[in-house]
C-alpha cells in the first residue's frame, strides 16, 4: 500500500470519527436531555420529595420574580456567590414544576422601573458599604387570582432554610384557601369583661398576633367533633376534658389534623387562690393534662413534676421592695438549647419558661420526638407541689442536686400514631356520649404520618415573660424582650402548612469549609499562641529582675543604669528579637503549608483526570496492537 493511500486513508479515518464524535455529541444531548446527576455529598442540588409533592399539586401557573442587583453587587463576591445558590435553586424548582413555575430574573438597576416594581412588592433594598447603591436579593410570587407572597431578602446566614421558605412561598400561593386555627383554651386569652374588676380584659399579645395571621375559631373545651375546614388545634391549658371531647381531639389527628398542645404542671396564668395563703402571695397555678390522648400515642407527661434549673434559672422581682432573686422555677432557654434545624426555633435568641414539665417518649411507641427545648444539664426534676406555696423562690437552692439530664420541654413529635381510643368511640358510662352522625368513621391509626408540637408550658404565653405593653396616645404598643411570641407563630405557621411543606425542613449548607487549611491553621495558631505565652513570661521575668536590681541600687539618684542592668537588658532585647524572628516564622510556615497544600489540589484537579484519559487512551491502543501483532 502506497504512502499517499494511507494518509488518505487516516484522513479518512479521522474524519469518520470527527462526524461519529458530533452525531454522538447531538444524540447524547437529545437522548439525555434534561438528565441531572448531583454529585454533591449533602444532595444540595435535588430537590426534597416533600418539595416535589408540592409542585405535583399545583393546578395553576405560579410566578417567580427574582430580584438581584447585579451589577450593584459586584464588589461583593460573598452576596454573589449566595445569589447564584438561590438562583439554581430557583431554576431547580422550575425546571421540576412542568411548566407550572415561572421564574423571571430581574435585576433592579437604580431609578428604574424594575425597582419602583420591587418596592411595590415589599422587598428589601440593603444598603452595603462601599456600595452607592442597594442590592436587592429577593423573591416575589404571584397566581393567577393576584395573590402576592414575597421573600424580601434572602439571608445568607438562612441558606439551611432556603428551599423551606422558597416552597412554602409557592404553597401559599397555589392553596388559596386561609387557615383556621381551631382554639381550645382552658383559660381566656382574648379580649374578655372581668366582672370582678368590672373591666375589659385585653387580649394577649400572642393571640393578637396569631389573629392578625389566622382566623381563630374558638371551639371552647367541650365538643364532639372538628369542623373539617379547622387545619391546627391549638390547645392550651387542657383541664379535665371529657371522653367525647379527647376523642374528637384523637381523630382529627387520625385524619391528619396537625396540633400544638400547651400542658403544664404549675401554670400561673391558670392560678386560683389557696385557703389560708397569706395576703400578698401569688395564687398556685393550676395543672394541665391530657392524659388519655398523652396514654395512647405513646408521650410521657406528668402534671406533678416541673423541671427546675440553676444554669437556666431568671431573676425574678418577689414585691415589697425585695431585690430580684433567681428563682429555679423560671427559666430561660437560650439558643444554645433550641433546635438549630427546625424552622420553629431556628432563629430564636430566648425563651422564658414558668414552672414548665418534660416530655418523652414511652418505650415501643415508634414516635420520634425531636426536641425544641431543652433544659441545661444542671437540671432536676422537683414536685409540683412544691410551688403551690414558696414564699421564697430561694428554697428551691436548699438541697438541689442536678441529675444531670437535658430535660426535654418542648418537642415536635411525628409517627404513624395509634389511636388513644382503639374500641372506637367512648360509649359506656358516666362519659356515655353518641358519636354523631356527621362525624367520619372511627379511625384506629392515624391515615399518614402525624405531626404534633406538645409543650410543657403554657405561661410562655402570658405577657409578663416575653412582652411589655404600653399605652401610646390610646395605642397599645407591644416591646418583646424575649423570643416567646415568634416560637408560637412560626409553630403555628409550620403546622398550617401541607404535611409535604412541613417534610422540606432545613439542608445543609453550600459553603464547604476548608477542614484541612483549618486544621493547619489551628495547629500553627497553638504553637504561636505557645511561643508568645513563653515570651510574655520572659517579658515579666525581666521586668522582676530589673525592678529587684533597682531597689538594690545604692545610688537611686542616679540617672546611668548599672552595667548589670544594661547587660540585663541587651540580653531581653536580642531574645525578643530572637523570639519574634520565631513568630514570624512559624506564620511563614502556616503559610508555606496552605501554598503545599493549595499545590496539591491543582495537581489533582488539574493533573489527575488528564493523566487518567491518556492512560486509558494508551492502554487501549497497546491493547489493540497486541491483538493485531497476535
Amino acid at each position: 500500500m502506497s504512502t499517499k493511500l494511507q494518509q488518505r486513508l487516516s484522513l479518512s479515518s479521522l474524519a469518520l470519527v470527527a462526524v461519529a464524535f458530533v452525531a454522538a455529541v447531538i444524540l447524547s444531548n437529545q437522548l439525555f436531555r434534561g438528565w441531572r446527576v448531583d454529585l454533591t455529598e449533602n444532595s444540595l442540588y435535588t430537590l426534597s420529595a416533600g418539595t416535589g409533592r408540592i409542585l405535583d399539586k399545583i393546578d395553576e401557573p405560579v410566578n417567580l420574580y427574582f430580584y438581584f442587583s447585579d451589577q450593584a453587587s459586584r464588589q461583593f463576591p460573598t452576596i454573589r456567590d449566595y445569589a447564584m445558590r438561590v438562583r439554581e435553586m430557583l431554576e431547580e424548582i422550575e425546571s421540576a414544576g412542568g411548566g407550572n413555575i415561572r421564574l423571571t430574573l430581574i435585576d433592579p438597576l437604580p431609578f428604574s422601573e424594575d425597582e419602583d416594581r420591587a418596592a411595590q412588592f415589599g422587598l428589601q433594598g440593603v444598603p452595603l458599604a462601599g456600595s452607592p447603591d442597594p442590592v436587592y436579593m429577593g423573591l416575589a410570587g404571584t397566581n393567577s387570582v393576584g395573590d402576592e407572597e414575597i421573600i424580601p431578602f434572602f439571608q445568607p446566614d438562612k441558606e439551611a432554610f432556603l428551599e423551606y421558605d422558597i416552597a412554602r412561598l409557592i404553597s401559599a400561593l397555589a392553596d388559596t384557601t386561609p387557615g383556621v386555627i381551631g382554639l381550645v383554651s382552658g383559660v381566656s386569652m382574648s379580649s374578655q369583661f372581668d366582672p370582678q374588676t368590672q373591666r375589659v380584659q385585653p387580649a394577649w399579645v400572642v393571640y393578637e398576633q396569631a389573629s392578625q395571621l389566622f382566623e381563630i375559631r374558638e371551639l371552647g373545651t367541650a365538643f364532639d367533633s372538628v369542623a373539617e375546614d379547622v387545619n391546627v388545634l391549638w390547645i392550651v391549658q387542657p383541664k379535665n376534658l371529657s371522653n367525647a371531647t379527647q376523642y374528637a381531639i384523637d381523630q382529627f389527628v387520625m385524619r391528619g389534623g396537625k396540633a400544638i398542645i400547651f400542658v403544664d404542671p404549675v401554670a400561673a396564668v391558670d392560678a386560683t387562690p389557696i385557703d389560708g395563703m397569706p395576703t400578698g402571695m401569688p395564687p398556685a397555678g393550676q395543672a394541665s393534662d391530657l392524659p388519655l390522648l398523652f396514654a395512647g400515642w405513646g408521650i410521657e407527661y406528668s402534671a406533678e413534676q416541673v423541671v427546675t434549673d440553676a444554669q437556666l434559672a431568671l431573676a425574678i422581682n418577689t414585691g415589697f421592695g425585695a431585690r430580684p432573686v433567681r428563682h429555679f422555677g423560671y427559666l430561660g432557654v437560650d439558643a444554645n438549647r433550641m433546635s438549630e434545624a427546625d424552622v420553629v426555633t431556628a432563629d430564636l435568641s430566648v425563651v422564658n419558661l414558668a414552672m414548665a414539665g418534660q416530655i418523652a417518649a414511652a418505650e415501643d411507641t415508634g414516635i420520634t420526638i425531636e426536641p425544641l427545648l431543652t433544659s441545661s444539664t444542671s437540671a432536676a426534676l422537683t414536685a409540683a407541689s412544691r410551688f403551690a406555696f414558696l414564699p421564697d423562690p430561694t428554697q428551691l437552692q436548699s438541697g438541689f442536686a442536678p441529675d444531670g439530664v437535658a430535660h426535654v420541654i418542648a418537642a415536635r413529635i411525628s409517627g404513624k400514631l395509634a389511636s388513644a381510643f382503639p374500641d372506637g368511640p367512648p360509649a359506656t358510662g358516666v362519659e356515655a356520649e353518641a358519636v354523631p352522625e356527621t362525624q367520619s368513621e372511627h379511625l384506629g391509626e392515624a391515615a399518614e404520618t402525624v405531626n404534633l408540637i406538645v409543650v410543657a408550658d403554657a405561661d410562655l404565653l402570658s405577657d409578663a415573660l416575653w412582652v411589655q405593653t404600653q399605652n401610646f396616645f390610646g395605642q397599645q404598643i407591644a416591646t418583646a424582650f424575649a423570643s416567646n411570641g415568634a416560637f408560637v407563630i412560626n409553630a403555628l405557621e409550620s403546622l398550617s402548612g401541607s404535611s409535604d411543606l412541613i417534610a422540606v425542613r432545613s439542608r445543609a449548607s453550600y459553603t464547604r469549609p476548608f477542614t484541612k487549611v483549618n486544621e493547619l491553621e489551628i495547629a500553627a495558631e497553638a504553637r504561636f499562641l505557645e511561643t508568645e505565652q513563653r515570651l510574655q513570661d520572659e517579658l515579666a521575668e525581666t521586668e522582676r529582675r530589673l525592678a529587684e536590681l533597682q531597689s538594690s541600687r545604692e545610688d537611686t539618684g542616679a540617672v546611668l543604669l548599672s552595667q548589670e542592668q544594661q547587660d540585663e537588658i541587651d540580653r531581653f532585647v536580642n531574645q525578643r528579637a530572637e523570639i519574634r524572628r520565631e513568630l514570624r516564622a512559624v506564620q511563614r510556615g502556616l503559610d508555606e503549608d496552605k501554598e503545599n497544600l493549595g499545590t496539591l489540589l491543582k495537581i489533582i484537579n488539574i493533573g489527575t483526570v488528564p493523566f487518567l484519559l491518556t492512560a486509558f487512551v494508551l492502554f487501549g491502543v497497546w491493547r489493540r496492537n497486541r491483538g493485531g501483532a497476535a
